[in-house]
């Protein structure tokens, strides 16, 4: 984990089924979670971390999905608001893409890459966790910290 939050102020993690309706519903309680931790819907770190949610567990649906197993979603509040999301398939890591210019899709981490301060993968044994980090405090410290 990022030194940057190893004690986090607050934590939620939550694991969701393989589907797309899995990956709906950790965009939507992650929203939920971050408006209780005083980051409220649709300021700007709101929309970062819920477009970054998305994306990410988006991709454990599709890219890491592994009959019978199930992703999970952790979000860490500390200096930084770190979301994680973990699936069963270390074997296929994301990478930076280089979609051709007409392409429908495979833009997803580039959308990462710009939205977090900074993004990576982890492996640990059969999971590989992807993980993106939000600053959030920087913007909202006052109401993050009143609302707790």
């Amino acid at each position: 984990m990022n030194p940057q939050i190893t004690t986090p102020t607050v934590e939620f993690a939550r694991w969701f089924s393989s589907t797309r309706r899995g990956a709906r519903l950790a965009r939507i309680l992650a929203l939920g979670q971050l408006d209780a931790w005083g980051v409220p819907h649709g300021s700007e770190g709101s929309d970062a971390a819920a477009l970054i949610v998305a994306e990410l567990a988006a991709n454990a649906v599709l890219h890491g999905r592994v009959p019978g197993e199930d992703f999970e979603l952790r979000l860490a509040l500390g200096t930084v608001l770190r979301i994680e999301v973990t699936d069963t398939r270390a074997d296929r890591l994301p990478r930076r893409p280089e979609p051709a210019g007409d392409a429908e899709s495979g833009r997803g981490l580039l959308l990462v890459e710009a939205l977090a301060k900074a993004w990576g993968v982890d492996g640990r044994g059969p999971e590989k966790t992807v993980w993106a980090e939000v600053d959030v405090r920087e913007r909202y410290g006052e109401l993050v910290n009143e609302r707790r």
